[in-house]
């Protein structure tokens, strides 16, 4: 059999299946149809009271405020990284502790306040009361957590306390 013998014998398949076809290309034109429809409106919507000069203006607008972000937000990083780098120096970490210094004469009225950085470098200040004599204050560095002084067991409690002090930068 030839092609023009096998066309013939199967005409109404092939007329029915072109049939279906051009019913599926007119569903399909349809609906492109109805997405166009849409898209137009939302087009004249979008263009409504708006001349191409004014949506041009507007558009450059919103560049330019983009890039005064943009600028901003890089000069806020740049104050954020000097903050952080400033607060490595700053009291971050306290203790106290407070004693007796004359056993059972005074009350607790003298203190230890033990004043730290991140790094642990800072200070203690004892304050000693004395009824009588009155109120004496030592200063004792602290470098690294440790202290070139011998420390009393009040102070090296309240050293303690600010090494392990929990701030919000942890």
């Amino acid at each position: 059999m030839n092609l023009i013998e096998l066309i013939e014998q199967n005409t109404e398949y092939i007329i029915i299946g072109l049939a279906a076809l051009s019913l599926l290309l007119l569903i399909i034109v349809i609906v492109l149809m109805i997405k166009q429809r849409i898209l137009s409106k939302k087009y004249q919507k979008f263009m409504k009271g708006a001349k191409g000069k004014n949506l041009e203006e507007t558009i450059l607008k919103r560049f330019t405020e983009i890039d005064n972000l943009i600028n901003d937000n890089i000069s806020i990083h740049n104050k954020i990284d000097k903050i952080n780098e400033s607060l490595l120096t700053t009291i971050q970490k306290i203790g106290i502790v407070k004693y007796d210094a004359f056993m059972e004469m005074g009350g607790k009225l003298s203190f230890v306040l033990a004043l730290l950085d991140q790094n642990n470098d800072g200070f203690i200040l004892n304050s000693v009361h004395s009824s009588r004599e009155g109120c004496y204050t030592y200063l004792k560095e602290i470098i690294k957590g440790e202290s070139f002084l011998e420390l009393s067991s009040d102070e090296r409690s309240a050293l303690d306390q600010a090494i392990n002090y929990n701030t919000f930068m942890e």
